[in-house]
């Protein structure tokens, strides 16, 4: 479809967008909490006491991995790559965790609904993750990665 992007998918990925705001503003609107997957994480594990409650940070959380399989199921497949070992991934995990408690918050909740808040806060955050992600690709890139 896009010569410079021949896998992306741009009407897919449309329509996740519009899908994560919309549950984004029905969670603000309907419940007054922010839809911050790590925030709802936290609640749902129960190492957060605050936050929504914890019936609904748990169908939220659960509801992640079933709408995919869901997608998955109904569009005949998703293709998947995870590295020969599960240690990166689990590194990886945990960085993204401790980031997250230290930013108070993750880029869904930053990214999405902070910034359509306009909150200071999370268009500095916002900004921090756009530049450490150029960065990455950046390194990535000089390194034969990508």
């Amino acid at each position: 479809m896009l010569k410079s992007f021949p896998y992306a998918m741009p009407y897919e990925g449309l329509a996740g967008g519009l899908m994560i705001g919309l549950a984004a503003a029905l969670m603000l609107i309907g419940l007054g909490r922010i839809a911050g997957v790590s925030g709802l994480a936290a609640r749902a594990t129960g190492i957060a006491d605050d936050g929504a409650p914890r019936g609904v940070a748990m169908a939220f959380i659960l509801g992640l991995p079933i709408g995919a399989l869901i997608m998955a199921r109904l569009l005949g497949g998703i293709e998947t790559r995870f590295p020969a070992s599960y240690v990166p991934l689990i590194l990886g995990g945990l960085l993204v965790g401790f980031g997250t408690r230290l930013g108070s918050g993750c880029t869904s909740g930053h990214g999405v609904c902070g910034m359509s808040r306009f909150s200071p806060r999370s268009l500095l955050a916002t900004a921090i993750f756009m530049a450490s992600g150029f960065v990455t690709v950046a390194l990535m890139r000089q390194a034969g990665g990508l």
